[in-house]
This record gives structure tokens, C-alpha cells and sequence, in this order.
């Protein structure tokens, strides 16, 4: 997953850095690539199809176009939560656990992580409410990196390389977690390698 949030969504080059950045990331999701872009958001998506092979596309947008959703995982307990949400009224055109956690931000917003057993990480935009909400495992499995930009604009991506693609974001050493590194062997807390860099920090 990548994209870009924030006014430097709205600049000309913003659908080209988000392609570049899922071309970076194609070893990741060989199989299918998506990007999708609204007001103030590109997000882009390349897919390791498992579950739902042909539906599962993403991103992946609600019906009223309301909320877009780019996901990176597997919800093991995504078929009972399909079955929670259809009695509460949510009508399914897929069957694949991106669509069950599209609907499960809709009906319990960003509490739905408290329902989530599964590896993760995700970001969606809520055209309604304006807001952009990122969220990783519990344990941290599976990656989420992000940078944020003088103007207030994110850009974020399962790998820090992707992150490299975007023109104002330079590759830069941190010397503070450099010296982490050598004396702990990771960077502690959000840290990363990277100046302005950060990680998503699991259970966040």
C-alpha cells in the first residue's frame, strides 16, 4: 500500500509519484495494481491476490464513494465479522476480508481495530468527515511507514523506499537512531534509519 493525504494531494505530479511508488512496490503484489484519488488523497495498491481472487480489488471504495480503503493483510476472523455486519443491515458485493473491513470502519469508525484478529496494516479517507486514519496489527507484523511534509501532507508505504519516489522526500541518515541501532540493534519507539522517517508503531 502507498498514497499520498493532505494538499500535496492535490498537485500535478501526485498520481505519478503514487505509480512510482507502486511500481517500487510491485514485488510486494504481483498480481494486480490499483489507484484511486479523490480530494485531498492518492492512494495506490498492489495486490497479492488470496482471498476473493477476482473481486478483491483495491483500493477499495464504499458504494456512496464516502470512505477509500487500502489494506495490506489478512483478517483471520473476517468471515464473522462479514456475518455481524450483514445482520446489522450492510449489503456485501465481494467476498473478500478488504471489503469486510471497509464496512467495519463504517459501521464502528476507527474502533473497528478492537474487532480485528488478523496481520495488518491500513489507511482509509473519509471524504465526509475529512479524516485520514492509518492503523497496524497489534503485534506489528506487517509494515507502515510514513513521512510527513512542511505542508502537513503524509505520504506512507509499506516499504521506505517507496517513500524515496515522492520528490520532496529525500533519503537522508538520522544519526540519533543510527547510534540506537548499534547500541540496541533497532531503532527504538518510530524511529527508522531515515531522517523524518517514521514506522507506525504496532497496535497504533
Amino acid at each position: 500500500i502507498c498514497g499520498i493525504v493532505g494538499p500535496g494531494a492535490e498537485s500535478a505530479n501526485a498520481r505519478a509519484a503514487v505509480s512510482a511508488m507502486m511500481t517500487t512496490l510491485s514485488h510486494r503484489g504481483p498480481d494486480q495494481e490499483g489507484l484511486a484519488s479523490g480530494d485531498g488523497f492518492v492512494f495506490g495498491h498492489r495486490r497479492l491476490a488470496i482471498i476473493d481472487l477476482e473481486h478483491g480489488r483495491q483500493p477499495m471504495q464504499s458504494e456512496d464513494g464516502q470512505v477509500t480503503l487500502v489494506y495490506n493483510g489478512e483478517i483471520y476472523n473476517y468471515l464473522d465479522l462479514r456475518q455481524e455486519l450483514i445482520r446489522k443491515g450492510h449489503r456485501f458485493r465481494t467476498f473478500s476480508d478488504s471489503e469486510v473491513l471497509l464496512h467495519a470502519y463504517m459501521a464502528y469508525g476507527v474502533d473497528c481495530v478492537q474487532r480485528l484478529n488478523g496481520m495488518f496494516a491500513f489507511a482509509g479517507f473519509d471524504k465526509i468527515t475529512n479524516r485520514f486514519f492509518a492503523a497496524r496489527d497489534h503485534f506489528g507484523i506487517k509494515p507502515f511507514y510514513y513521512n510527513v511534509l512542511k505542508d502537513d501532507t503524509v505520504v506512507f508505504a509499506s516499504e521506505i523506499k517507496a517513500l524515496f519516489d515522492h520528490p520532496e522526500v529525500k533519503p537522508s541518515v538520522d544519526p540519533s537512531a543510527i547510534n540506537e541501532y548499534l547500541t540496541f540493534q533497532f531503532c527504538l519507539g518510530e524511529k527508522t534509519l531515515f531522517e523524518g522517517i517514521r514506522k507506525l508503531e504496532p497496535a497504533h
